[in-house]
């Protein structure tokens, strides 16, 4: 099949086209919140801005930074991690705060306030989180294509999971697990035989592990307001930040020590600490707000490390030999299983009167629609992705910034790495 990755047209044109579209329904549909409230209503949502701003920020860090560096591990690829992850992210936050405020319109009007901006950065997450199950594989534009429909089919999947009467504060569910099997059913129906056997590109040096801890070490820092930011204002939001705090912390000790268990002569492996150490907040996201202790929140981290690292030991070599799903971030490991597991956590504590008034049947039927609508949100998507004319990459120019960014000269790579599991570079000691 003959590709065309010119992106001098199709692509200027159509992102062009796309921000003016946006333009003219925010026009049409998109007011301030505050406006024609009562002067007291003001007030007290003047406060709400104020008090959620810094978690706002805290959550947008995240997507900008934590999501874009944390990719950046590829050795060719750091310019389209951090760059693509800019534009998704930009045209998502506002491409979900229309999807998402249709469900919830006033007067015919979607109305802006500090929790639509952290909800429409949350629609982003779903799509970063996507990105990286086929990062490497796709062109800028196929990129912008998957946000239109991920983020439509989000919005209509979280609404689903509220009418439902589910609990999902943390969003284990319907972002973290919705994002990464939507984006591995998209990358099943993406498969490329001739990276069966991997890619030259495909692994990552020194400096480029380093840059992708930094984004490891931001979300890791913020999540608890991630997993905080829409709770309730008092108690449960305390409760959020505490739990999510403690379950990250037992999450690193448990990542390291299990890569250490399952590694050559011990050794750490930098694939598992720049990802499984973030999967205690992904899995304590459902539960976050709800009174399981200390204690619950730390036993959540716990196993969620032990998963996240095992899964990337043991699980992503059978995803992609067997299941046909080149996982490039390992979001599997990251953000399914660990979102998986936070949707039966929720279960669970739901089960034992952790947060009154929720069921635990209907904790789970929220899983399982979420699971279904991702995986057949995620083949439709990934048929249309497949299309020859959206400028994706030839094979061998996968896992390249040079097809898509203007690179300047750089130093010829240490002769003496060689790849290793899971595309990783390593240093023959």
């Amino acid at each position: 099949m003959a590709y065309d990755t010119n992106m001098r047209f199709k692509f200027s044109i159509f992102a062009i086209g796309l921000q003016i579209l946006l333009i003219v329904l925010f026009g049409i549909f998109v007011r301030y919140d505050t406006q024609d409230h009562a002067t007291s209503h003001n007030a007290t949502r003047d406060d709400e801005f104020v008090d959620l701003y810094p978690f706002f920020q805290d959550v947008h860090v995240m997507i900008f930074v934590g999501f874009g560096f944390l990719m950046t591990f590829l050795k060719r690829y750091g310019f389209s991690s951090v760059g693509i992850n800019l534009l998704i992210a930009a045209f998502g936050l506002q491409w979900g705060t229309l999807m998402q405020g249709l469900w919830h319109l006033h007067g015919g009007k979607i109305e802006i306030g500090i929790k639509s901006m952290i909800n429409a950065d949350f629609s982003t997450a779903t799509v970063l989180i996507s990105f990286g199950a086929v990062l490497g594989k796709t062109s800028p534009l196929q990129m912008l294509i998957m946000a239109i429909f991920e983020i439509t089919i989000f919005a209509c999947n979280e609404h689903l999971v509220a009418f439902l009467g589910a609990t999902d504060v943390g969003a284990s569910m319907v972002i973290h697990a919705f994002g990464a099997y939507f984006g591995l059913a998209a990358s099943a129906v993406l498969y490329r035989s001739g990276l069966k056997n991997g890619h030259e590109h495909e692994g990552s040096v020194y400096h480029s592990d380093l840059f992708a801890m930094i984004g490891t070490l931001f979300l890791w820092m913020f999540w608890p307001s991630f997993n905080s930011a829409i709770a309730d204002h008092g108690a449960n939001q305390e409760m959020a930040i505490i739990n999510t705090y403690f379950s990250l912390a037992a999450c690193v000790l448990t990542a390291y020590a299990f890569s250490s268990l399952v590694e050559h002569k011990g050794k750490f492996d930098m694939v598992h600490i720049q990802n499984a150490t973030l999967a205690g907040g992904v899995a304590v996201g459902t539960c976050a707000d709800m009174n399981i202790g200390p204690f619950g929140a730390m036993t959540i981290g716990f196993l969620a490390g032990i998963i996240s690292t095992l899964g990337f030991k043991f699980l992503t070599p059978i995803f992609a030999s067997k299941l046909r799903i080149q996982d490039t971030c390992g979001v599997h490991n990251l953000h399914g299983l660990p979102g998986i597991m936070g949707g039966i956590a929720g279960i669970v504590a739901t089960a034992v009167g952790a947060k009154p008034n929720y069921s635990p049947v209907i904790q789970g039927a929220a899983l399982a629609a979420t699971f279904a609508v991702a995986v057949v949100g995620g083949v439709i998507t990934g048929f249309i992705l497949k299309l020859p004319f959206w400028g994706q990459p030839p094979d061998q120019n996968c896992y390249d910034d040079t097809i898509y960014w203007e690179v300047p000269l750089e130093e010829e790579e240490p002769e003496n790495h060689y790849q290793g599991e899971h595309g990783k570079i390593r240093v023959d000691a």
